[in-house]
């Protein structure tokens, strides 16, 4: 799979465009108070240039040596730094409690890796700190505007909700979203939204 997003971001265009995700952005604002942030899934580095663009401290992780490659020039193009690390969150470790805040943007896996690289997220970050993330949903596969045709690696909304327990759901939404990013990424989709804050294990609602 490494060789395919190798592959697939190897090219001077940025196949989802050089603009931040439309979620991204409208919440961006909860971020104020969290300067550093790791980027999960990060491919060409839109939405980590976005947030350093913020000002705040952004590392952005993926797998394909290529897309962290376009994210350094991306950053360069608009006088941002972005650190840049490859990992593979199928089996590489993340650092623990470092970062005020995790985001993920469209990071697809099969079902059986779901709440793994979830939990890395939430490793990821301190107590207090903010979870934010947009993916497909299983009823993508009717649209047709991005997204693996693979309903294996798309999310179930009750799944994501059940994982949130014991933490504070901030926003949560399940439905329709116009997305205009690059090629790959147009039209209608039938997206899920989250943006949630870790408490720790002693936290009571």
């Amino acid at each position: 799979m490494e060789n395919t997003w190798h592959e697939r971001f190897n090219s001077e265009e940025y196949m989802y465009g050089e603009e931040p995700n439309a979620f991204i952005q409208q919440q961006a604002f909860r971020l104020e108070n969290y300067q550093k942030v790791i980027v999960f899934a990060e491919g060409e580095g839109r939405n980590a240039v976005f947030l350093a663009k913020r000002e705040h401290e952004v590392t952005a992780i993926d797998y394909a040596e290529s897309g962290l490659q376009k994210t350094k020039k991306l950053a360069q193009k608009y006088g941002v730094d972005v650190h840049t690390k490859k990992v593979d969150l199928l089996v590489d470790r993340v650092p623990h409690e470092e970062y005020d805040a995790a985001i993920m943007v469209f990071g697809h896996f099969h079902r059986d890796a779901q709440n793994m690289i979830l939990n890395k997220m939430k490793n990821a970050i301190k107590p207090e700190g903010i979870i934010m993330l947009e993916v497909y949903s299983k009823d993508q596969l009717h649209y047709g505007t991005g997204g693996p045709p693979d309903l294996d690696m798309l999310y179930e909304p009750k799944e994501i909700l059940a994982w949130c327990e014991g933490h504070e759901v901030i926003h949560f939404f399940y439905g329709e979203q116009e997305r205009v990013e690059g090629k790959a990424h147009t039209g209608l989709a039938h997206v899920i939204q989250l943006v949630l804050r870790h408490r720790s294990a002693t936290f009571r609602s």
